[in-house]
């Protein structure tokens, strides 16, 4: 399937096959692509929690309004971010570019996060939320269906997957074969209502 057929055919799936599993190689494979995705100054400050314990499974269900693909789907993966990724040796992230790169890049990274507290958390989610999607067109080019989810209690799914102090949590996405199909396309807003051309 191609990129086009994957946005295409892509739809957030609420009903999981729960003895599909995807083999490691596969989901090592999908961690690898979602990793592609782009993040400001190179920071990669995506985290991907691959939740497998089926009792913690059982525990963030609970907390997820009792959905029945946090606990059915093949993977669960909880997108979250560093806020303070812009801090951590941001060398690292530059370590392979050419030295004049690094020199005018590196010391600015720090700084152009600490001034301003708020661009980082909004840099956690553009980051993790491109992640998210590169992650469910992949699996949907691999032939798996994939579903976000923002419905859960934030804090006790932090609690349950113990995030650090200085992260955040930016959604679930569960993947997996459906075993029912998504609803039709509910209703898609005419281009001259979100297509604006120059200004508002």
């Amino acid at each position: 399937m191609n990129t086009i057929e994957a946005i295409r055919a892509r739809r957030a799936i609420k009903h999981f096959d729960p003895d599909v599993v995807i083999p490691a190689e596969q989901q090592r494979e999908l961690f690898d692509l979602a990793r592609q995705s782009p993040t400001s100054f190179n920071i990669q400050n995506w985290r991907f929690v691959n939740v497998t314990d089926k009792a913690l499974r059982t525990e963030i269900r609970a907390a997820a309004w009792n959905q029945s693909q946090i606990t059915d789907a093949s993977m669960l993966v909880v997108l979250c971010g560093d806020l303070k990724a812009h801090a951590k040796n941001p060398a690292r992230y530059w370590e392979n570019a050419p030295k004049e790169a690094q020199d005018i890049l590196v010391p600015v990274i720090t700084p152009f996060y600490e001034a301003y507290p708020e661009k980082a958390r909004d840099e956690v989610m553009r980051s993790a939320g491109m992640a998210a999607q590169t992650l469910m067109l992949a699996a949907k080019a691999m032939n798996y269906d994939s579903c976000p989810m923002v419905g859960y209690d934030p804090e006790i799914l932090a609690r349950l997957i113990n995030l650090p102090h200085d992260h955040a949590i930016c959604m679930i996405v569960t993947i997996g074969k459906a075993i029912k199909p998504a609803w039709p396309k509910p209703g898609i807003l005419p281009d001259d209502e979100v297509i604006i051309t120059d200004r508002f």
